[in-house]
C-alpha cells in the first residue's frame, strides 16, 4: 500500500496541476533596486557557501521528494547524478518504505553517484509515534550514507488522507530523543504548508539543527490528496484546504527574526534564481526546489545539472547587478524592498 501510494504520488506531481489556487510565496512582493555601477568583475563573483559543515558551490538543495519504486529509482539517480556535477545539495523522500520493505531500500541509494553531495535521508516525524525509533532513524542514515536527517512535519497532509497517522500528541519530546541520539544533524522541514516562528522556536529548543520552512506558494498537497482521495467526500475536505498555509516569505522572516543564528532552509514555491536571490536575502542560508527539479529529472541527469547551471547563472548575475561580491553579502540587504505599487 505505502508503495502504491508513492507511486501515486509521483504520478500527480508530474501529470496534474497541484499548485495552490490562489496563495503565493509572497516573493512577487519584493523587488531588488539596480546598482547601475556595481564595481565588480562579473567572473568574480562567488556563488560558494557552507551548510552543515559541508561545502557547496551554489546555496541550493533538491528538495526532498520520492523513493521507493523503480521509477523513483530512475528519478533518483538523475537527482544524485545532477547534484554532484552542480555541487548542490539534496534530500531523499521519506525512507519509511525502505525501513518497512529493506527490499526497496535501492531506490534511495545514490552514493555512489554523488560522492561529495551534502545528502540528507528523511522520515516523516510523525512516524515517531507510530513505531519507528531512534535506532531505525539511525539505520535510515546509515542506509543511504546521508550527512543529516530530515524530520519531515505534515499534520495537514495526513489528516487529510484516509490513511493518514494523525496521533500528533507527545511528539516534540520523541523528536528531541532524536537529536540528542544521532551522530549526525537533524533538520525539521514542512512540506509546504509553511513553518510559524513559534514552531520553529520550539523544534530549535528541542535539538533541531536547521530549519526548513517549506512554506506555502508551491506544490499544495491538499491539491495532491484530493486527486487521490477515494470518495467525493473526501475530495471535496482536501478542496477546503488547497490555499492553507504560511507563504514561503512570510515564513522565512517570522523564522529567521525568532531564530537569528539557526541554519535556515527556504522551501515552497522557488522556482528560478531570482527566487533563490530574494530568500537568501530575506535570511534563509539555502534555497531549495522540488517540482522543477523533479520535471527535470524525470528527463535526465544532464537536465538536472542545466537546471541548476541556470539558476547559478541567474543567481550570479543578480549579485552582479546589485553590487555584491558573493552570496554571503546578499543576506539582509536593504537592496530588497517591497516592490512600488504600479
Amino acid at each position: 500500500m505505502l508503495e502504491e501510494r508513492k507511486a501515486e504520488h509521483l504520478h500527480i506531481n508530474l501529470e496534474k496541476d497541484v499548485s495552490f489556487p490562489q496563495v503565493t510565496t509572497g516573493l512577487e512582493r519584493y523587488c531588488f533596486v539596480h546598482n547601475a555601477l556595481p564595481e565588480l568583475d562579473l567572473a568574480r563573483v562567488e556563488l560558494g557557501t557552507a551548510f552543515l559543515g559541508k561545502q557547496l558551490r551554489l546555496p541550493l538543495l533538491i528538495s526532498s521528494m520520492t523513493g521507493g519504486t523503480s521509477e523513483a529509482q530512475r528519478i533518483n539517480l538523475h537527482l544524485a547524478e545532477g547534484a554532484q556535477a552542480a555541487g548542490i545539495a539534496m534530500g531523499l523522500g521519506s525512507l519509511r518504505a525502505a525501513l518497512e520493505a529493506p527490499h526497496l531500500a535501492d531506490t534511495f541509494r545514490v552514493r555512489h553517484l554523488a560522492p561529495d553531495v551534502l545528502l540528507f535521508a528523511n522520515l516523516g516525524a510523525v512516524q515517531l509515534n507510530t513505531g519507528v525509533t531512534v535506532d531505525d532513524c539511525r539505520r535510515a542514515v546509515d542506509l543511504v550514507e546521508a550527512d543529516a536527517l530530515i524530520l519531515h512535519l505534515n499534520p495537514l497532509q495526513e489528516a487529510l488522507q484516509a490513511e493518514g497517522d494523525t496521533n500528533w500528541a507527545g511528539l516534540l519530546d520523541r523528536i528531541a530523543a532524536v537529536c540528542r541520539s544521532l551522530d549526525v544533524p537533524v533538520v525539521a522541514k514542512e512540506v509546504g504548508w509553511g513553518i510559524s516562528a513559534g514552531v520553529a522556536r520550539r523544534l530549535a529548543d528541542a535539538g533541531v539543527a536547521a530549519v526548513d520552512v517549506a512554506g506555502a506558494g508551491g506544490t499544495s498537497w491538499s491539491q495532491v490528496e484530493m486527486y487521490r482521495a477515494p470518495t467525493e467526500r473526501r475530495r471535496r475536505l482536501c478542496a477546503r484546504f488547497a490555499d492553507w498555509g504560511i507563504p514561503t516569505a512570510r515564513a522565512v522572516v517570522d523564522v529567521r527574526e525568532a531564530l537569528p543564528d539557526v541554519p535556515l532552509i527556504a522551501s515552497g514555491g522557488l522556482r528560478t534564481g531570482l527566487d533563490l536571490a530574494k530568500v537568501l536575502a530575506l535570511g534563509a542560508d539555502l534555497g531549495g526546489l522540488a517540482g522543477p527539479f523533479l520535471k527535470a529529472a524525470n528527463v535526465s541527469a544532464q537536465a538536472v545539472a542545466e537546471l541548476a547551471g541556470e539558476v547559478a547563472d541567474e543567481l550570479r548575475i543578480i549579485l552582479f547587478s546589485l553590487g555584491l561580491p558573493d552570496v554571503a553579502s546578499l543576506k539582509g540587504t536593504p537592496a530588497l524592498r517591497p516592490c512600488e505599487p504600479r
